[in-house]
């Protein structure tokens, strides 16, 4: 039996190179790979599970033959090329929002509703976003044995979240205020400080480092941020519960990979730590980091280049019932992204 053919759209991007990494670290059951990228790529020679392989353009002959596509594209690019592709026979699983809340598109997170996969009407998967996918594969297991009802979240979201240009802009932030132990010190005095030393514009609202901006995404109804609306839809779509009530704040910090939520959750059932324990001991891509009085929880630096969803800091709410906090970290650019996507194809490939 032949093995599925997968393109890869995006290959040379942020997500893209840690997906050739993912994919050539994990089980190996694709034939052919296909890279595929904007004409300006094309004709480059990447590696991928070992092999040198070149970059072709994006074009509609490159999804012929092609099994399972990979989307790692701008929402446009998507809306354009998605649909053609599932055209022309390929399974795509899209990492853009643009059909995220197409009812007929399933938003699928293997550890939570893997099922989903199958119902694809228009030979689309769409994957969440990165914000969303930090936390669900715990709050998922938590969810199937105590029903959950309420979400109220902060989010520290790391500025690789924005694309190939942020870590850029903050190490040259870094850069241009090193060894100054003034800045900080006086309103205004970073953005000052910046505006003397940096040129061209920045993917950020305000300065990142040294600072953290409480906005992520772009405006909605209300003063709602993008993000904040992705992690509210999302998760009601993943989780299978409509009327979810959820709550975000997004904000952007000066970290290069690793996003990380405070949550504050409430159930149908009572819950105790001990509960919370021992669903996410079991849970298998979820690691626990909770010892607080010996300073064992997660941070950004444990995090960063691993897979799995860290939590820790789990504690009963006083005042709440049936309610925990807790602080989840997860990789954005790997489990976030890629290794979710890379997880659907295999569950997708298993079928065929």
């Amino acid at each position: 039996m032949s093995r599925p053919t997968l393109a890869l759209v995006g290959a040379t991007g942020a997500v893209g190179t840690v997906m050739r990494e993912i994919i050539s670290s994990r089980e190996d059951i694709w034939g052919e790979i296909r890279l595929v990228a904007s004409p300006r790529s094309a004709g480059k020679v990447l590696r991928v599970r070992g092999e040198d392989v070149v970059v072709q353009a994006l074009a509609p002959e490159v999804f012929d033959g092609v099994d399972i596509a990979i989307f790692d594209v701008p929402d446009e690019v998507s809306a354009q090329w998605v649909p053609l592709a599932a055209e022309r026979g390929a399974i795509v699983i899209d990492k853009s929002g643009t059909f995220r809340m197409d009812p007929d598109v399933p938003l699928v997170v293997p550890e939570v509703n893997p099922h989903d996969a199958r119902n694809r009407p228009r030979n689309i998967i769409s994957t969440p976003n990165c914000t969303t996918l930090s936390m669900m594969a715990g709050i998922g297991a938590l969810h199937r044995e105590y029903g959950l009802r309420e979400l109220v979240v902060a989010s520290y979201q790391a500025v690789s979240g924005a694309g190939v240009a942020g870590p850029a802009r903050l190490y040259d932030e870094v850069a241009a205020l090193a060894g100054d132990r003034t800045i900080g010190q006086a309103a205004g005095d970073v953005r000052k400080a910046l505006a003397n030393k940096l040129d061209g514009e920045s993917p950020f609202p305000a300065p990142i480092a040294f600072n953290v901006i409480p906005w992520a995404g772009s405006y909605k109804d209300g003063g709602w941020a993008s993000e904040e609306m992705k992690l509210r839809n999302e998760s009601r779509k993943i989780l299978g519960i409509p009327d979810l009530k959820v709550s975000a704040t997004c904000v952007r910090v000066p970290v290069v990979t690793t996003h990380s939520l405070a949550v504050h959750a409430r159930f149908e059932r009572e819950i105790t730590v001990a509960d919370a324990h021992r669903v996410l001991e079991a849970a298998p891509t979820v690691v626990l980091m909770d010892d607080p009085a010996n300073g064992v929880w997660p941070t950004p630096a444990d995090v960063v280049g691993t897979d799995p969803t860290y939590i820790g800091r789990i504690r009963q709410a006083m005042d709440f019932p049936n309610t925990l906090d807790m602080f989840v970290c997860g990789d954005n650019l790997r489990k976030g992204a890629a290794l979710n996507a890379a997880e659907i194809a295999e569950l997708v490939a298993a079928e065929l």
